[in-house]
């Protein structure tokens, strides 16, 4: 199956829309870890996994730390592959360069790594992202209506009559979306801007960030984000769970809650 087939099979199996992010800070971790972001990935995931569909490392906060977390998001997305290899693995990477820089991205995180998914920039336009776009099997998560507070300084922009996030919408879903591979990304702070979203896309999957730190509503967004079959939603959730005092049970929580709203 390919990515998105794998993300629907794991979402009805255990009904979930919940993805956990990884995004593991040593400074904030609790004390008996000593900083080993490995022992502590490895410890979210055993904690929240009955309750996922996806997890979602957020590479900024391996990358940072230079050789070393390369090394933990290695062995952090491996732990996942072995233990767990129905949950589907996102690379919040948000690449997006030219084909040729893209087609390295692609290999890195695709083959080096082994993630199902990858979020992406869509501002150089479809050619560019062709060497993602190719490959069926893996998931291209489009950034759509981000979560931000300055997300409107370019994506309100005019675009013949109507705003740039809704033409980034309508051509992903319909002349990228070839492969049946697309997701969007679409902020839990907006969920006006969901509905609509949801309206032009049809069944095409949204990760829906923003939930928990963030502030976005739960209800109100997955409300706006699901679709006819109430899915087709993946709901993002990180420091809210991960720096809980009590992981296991804020998953548990913020599942059960996301599917009163699906209701």
């Amino acid at each position: 199956m390919n990515a998105i087939d794998k993300f629907r099979s794991r979402a009805a199996d255990v009904n979930s829309l919940l993805c956990v992010g990884l995004d593991s800070d040593a400074a904030k971790m609790p004390p008996r870890f000593h900083g080993d972001v490995v022992a502590f990935n490895r410890w979210i995931i055993d904690q929240t996994h009955p309750f996922v569909c996806a997890y979602k490392p957020n590479f900024a906060y391996y990358e940072a730390r230079g050789v070393p977390g390369w090394r933990e998001l290695q062995a952090t997305i491996e732990y996942l592959r072995e233990q767990h290899p129905h949950i589907l693995t996102i690379a919040d990477a948000k690449r997006g360069d030219i084909g040729s820089t893209n087609e390295q991205y692609a290999a890195a995180i695709f083959d080096q790594l082994g993630f199902d998914a990858i979020t992406l920039h869509p501002f150089l336009g479809r050619e560019a992202l062709a060497p993602f776009l190719a490959r069926a099997d893996k998931a291209c998560i489009v950034l759509c209506r981000t979560s931000n507070d300055g997300a409107g300084e370019l994506q309100d922009l005019n675009v013949n009559g109507r705003p740039l996030w809704v033409v980034v919408a309508d051509r992903v879903s319909k002349s990228w979306n070839a492969n049946h591979n697309c997701m969007l990304v679409v902020g839990a702070t907006y969920p006006d801007e969901l509905r609509i979203v949801r309206g032009l896309i049809g069944a095409m999957p949204i990760l829906m960030p923003g939930i928990g730190a963030q502030g976005g509503d739960v209800e109100a967004a997955v409300r706006a984000g699901v679709d006819g079959d109430g899915g087709a939603l993946i709901v993002n959730a990180s420091r809210s769970i991960i720096y809980a005092d009590d992981p296991e049970s804020a998953a548990q929580i913020l599942r059960d809650d996301i599917n009163s709203a699906r209701g």
